[in-house]
């Protein structure tokens, strides 16, 4: 979702680009990587100067078995590895920069109303233990050289899938309400934006580190769906869904909807990147109105 309207960005800039892909396709700039095999086709690094890294399974997509884990923790870290690994073992590289996704699960999804910035403290369950092991493995390229940015990334608001895609469907059928307390906050971001900071991040060579990809101003569960509902034209009347509900439907990925995190995204504002949508409902009337 993300690397596609990056893609059309960055070809706006004037990059060229290649891609990886999990399939074989007989497609221009595009190779092939087999993150279980270790293996990148011939090629594609050549000529490379940045990598940005957003593969990893869909964390909502399933519910979370044990094997469903482990898909999650393997396919963000031995991916990460694999591009180390090409690297390292070619001193003539050209890379230069690499960004690599990483995810507001980092702090938990036990915070309640406290503020997060990138210097607050890890959460302890499962989303933030891959996230942490993330951004190890991608700090592990500073040792070659390269400039290291890790995102973490927010609630992205994208008509084209992700979270905004299930949250409208039940709004459209005037089923709309809040989840749980429905106090829960969510850090969102405008497809836009998130697209905009991995570009600002690739041009501004004075940017490393760790940054926050939210909007300035992060809502409540029941103020985003309230507001969106608003948008749609849509009543917002019915109670909450109880959370013992949500909790049999989706078991220990009820946390996703559950748990709240305000973030803040004052350090990427403080390096100069100025948001398209820094509050919510002309983010979503944009989204709304395609």
């Amino acid at each position: 979702m993300i690397g596609k309207q990056l893609k059309s960005l960055l070809l706006e800039q004037g990059y060229s680009i290649h891609e990886l892909s999990r399939r074989k396709l007989e497609r221009e700039d595009t190779y092939q990587w087999d993150i279980s095999d270790g293996f990148i086709e011939p090629g594609a690094l050549d000529g490379v100067t940045s990598l940005v890294h957003l593969a990893g399974a869909g964390v909502a997509d399933e519910r979370w078995t044990e094997k469903r884990k482990k898909e999650l923790f393997d396919s963000r870290i031995d991916s990460t590895r694999l591009l180390y690994d090409q690297l390292k073992n070619n001193p003539d590289h050209t890379i230069k920069t690499f960004i690599c996704a990483s995810a507001i699960g980092y702090y938990g999804f036990d915070r309640g109303d406290e503020l997060v910035n990138e210097e607050s403290s890890p959460g302890k369950d499962f989303l933030a233990k891959i996230t942490r092991e993330w951004e190890v493995e991608a700090r592990k390229f500073e040792e070659l050289g390269i400039r290291v940015v890790s995102i973490r990334i927010g609630i992205v608001l994208s008509r084209d899938g992700g979270a905004l895609a299930e949250i409208i469907k039940p709004v459209q059928w005037m089923a709309g309400a809040a989840l749980g307390s429905g106090k829960q906050y969510m850090s969102w971001i405008h497809i836009k934006d998130i697209v905009g900071i991995i570009a600002y991040a690739l041009n501004t060579e004075s940017i490393s580190g760790v940054y926050n990809g939210v909007a300035p101003q992060p809502e409540t569960n029941k103020q985003l769906t309230k507001t969106l509902a608003s948008v749609m034209k849509k009543p917002f009347f019915l109670p909450p869904v109880p959370s013992f509900v949500l909790k049999l439907a989706l078991g220990e990925m009820s946390v996703l909807v559950l748990g709240g995190l305000k973030v803040s995204s004052q350090k990427i504002i403080s390096e100069g990147y100025s948001f398209m949508y820094s509050e919510l409902q002309p983010a979503l009337k944009d989204l709304m109105d395609k």
